[in-house]
């Protein structure tokens, strides 16, 4: 996890979230569930609802409640703008380095997701971050 970093606060930036929900139009989920109980299927299920065009990560499925899943970044076959992350935080090295290598320009780590390495890494290569936010709530806050 960190290694003595401190988080910045442009990861938590109302701006950048502004930013981020009005440009965004496709978003991968990585660690998505077919279980509607869980936190990653209702947050798809929002952006979904709210006109985001959802594809879902997850090794184990092929669909989550309708939404195509793919076993990692690499394998969606369409341009992705924004990355949700609702993996461990020490699960998140991977993640980043498709993120990179991807030039997938938004990385949003939801609620409890908090790694300021990887936070660091990521913006280091010119991707924006957003890190320990919940797009749903974000949503919702905005009227949206």
């Amino acid at each position: 996890m960190a290694s003595g970093r401190q988080n910045n606060p442009g990861w938590t930036s109302d701006s950048l979230i502004d930013e981020i929900l009005d440009k965004v139009k496709t978003i991968a989920v990585v660690g998505i569930s077919d279980k509607a109980s869980r936190p990653s299927a209702g947050v798809a299920m929002t952006l979904l609802n709210a006109g985001y065009e959802v594809c879902g990560v997850n090794p184990k499925l092929t669909a989550a409640m309708g939404i195509n899943c793919y076993p990692d970044l690499k394998s969606i076959p369409k341009k992705i703008d924004l990355v949700d992350v609702f993996r461990r935080p020490e699960a998140i090295d991977p993640i980043v380095d498709a993120v990179i290598d991807l030039k997938i320009p938004y990385l949003w780590m939801q609620l409890g997701v908090i790694n300021p390495d990887a936070a660091h890494r990521v913006a280091d290569a010119g991707i924006k971050v957003i890190m320990d936010r919940c797009m749903a709530v974000e949503l919702s806050v905005r009227g949206r």
